[in-house]
């Protein structure tokens, strides 16, 4: 990672943009419904370094090299990360190319080298983030405490928020009904929740950029990995960090009848067993296949497909 990306918090900063001219119009909207303090400076102004002071990020924006390079200078002395556009080199931090949906905002980050590639991952970003994401997020993170309190076990949280991101929860907040998205989200929180454990066998595609937006979630969310053999790319790519990684020799029916019934979601990639699928399928265990189903079935988990 050569870049590390941080969220800095908008809600009472100030964000100075200093320039004029489409590159400091592009870093206003930017921040277009966001709770910061936007000012603008232009000209003679934004030689003043008293503008600067208590600014959270500065933006310096301009065609005009000189005035950029004696602007850049004057900001500095604020002590706030600074952003000078299209100059890498003068940049305390680069601006990513940003998904914003309100609560949840992802970045994609290409060093100031390539905001192109940047700007094509976004559109592949956006494109899996469902419209009412901000709006769900808000509300968890308004309800919070009483999330922690109510479901002290984070498997169990884990499991309720899969269960909100999918269902009635969600389709109110896509719609724009949030009063009914906050009602029917109390009145599960209420309820109580037991976390539904359950295991996953995904059979990798020929090509990686074939492999299903279902398989991506599915990875995404799994709380255990098994790597049967091939998988190592698409487990760095797209399963959890803290996501627990098991060898398929550690892997028998009976542990993974015992981890679901603790509501711990397995996946198992290119480890396809027909036997354990039927041991699970006796102990009423969920089980799902994603990807094509296999043309045969692998002796045991140490055969690929």
């Amino acid at each position: 990672m050569d870049s590390f990306p941080a969220f800095y918090p908008l809600a009472g900063r100030r964000v100075v943009i200093a320039g004029d001219g489409e590159p400091a119009e592009s870093k206003a909207r930017l921040f277009e419904g966001s709770p910061a303090e936007i000012l603008r400076l232009e000209g003679e102004a934004a030689l003043d370094p008293a503008a600067y002071v208590g600014a959270a990020l500065i933006f310096v924006a301009s065609w005009d090299e000189a005035w950029a390079k004696a602007v850049a200078a004057v900001a500095r002395t604020a002590g706030a990360p600074l952003n000078v556009v299209d100059r890498p080199a003068m940049s305390d931090f680069h601006t990513p190319a940003i998904v914003d949906r309100g609560a949840v905002v992802a970045a994609i980050g290409t060093g100031g080298g390539a905001p192109v590639m940047a700007s094509l991952i976004r559109a592949e970003i956006e494109a899996r983030i469902p419209a009412g994401a901000g709006e769900i997020a808000a509300l968890l993170l308004d309800r919070r405490a009483t999330l922690r309190a109510a479901l002290p076990d984070l498997g169990d949280r884990r499991s309720f928020f899969r269960a909100v991101l999918t269902g009635e929860v969600a389709n109110a907040a896509a719609k724009g009904d949030l009063p009914r998205a906050g009602r029917l989200l109390d009145e599960a929180i209420a309820k109580g929740w037991k976390a539904l454990g359950g295991v996953s066998f995904i059979a990798l595609p020929s090509e990686a950029d074939l492999l299903s937006l279902r398989a991506v979630r599915v990875l995404n969310v799994a709380d255990i990995v098994v790597d049967g053999g091939g998988a190592r790319e698409i487990l760095t790519s797209h399963a959890r960090r803290d996501a627990e990684h098991l060898s398929p020799c550690d892997i028998t029916a009976a542990r993974l009848v015992a981890l679901a019934d603790r509501g711990r979601r397995v996946a198992l990639v290119n480890a396809w067993n027909g036997g354990l699928a039927d041991d699970l399928r006796a102990a009423s265990i969920d089980i799902e296949w994603l990807e094509a189903a296999p043309a045969r079935e692998p002796a045991d988990l140490n055969t690929p497909l």
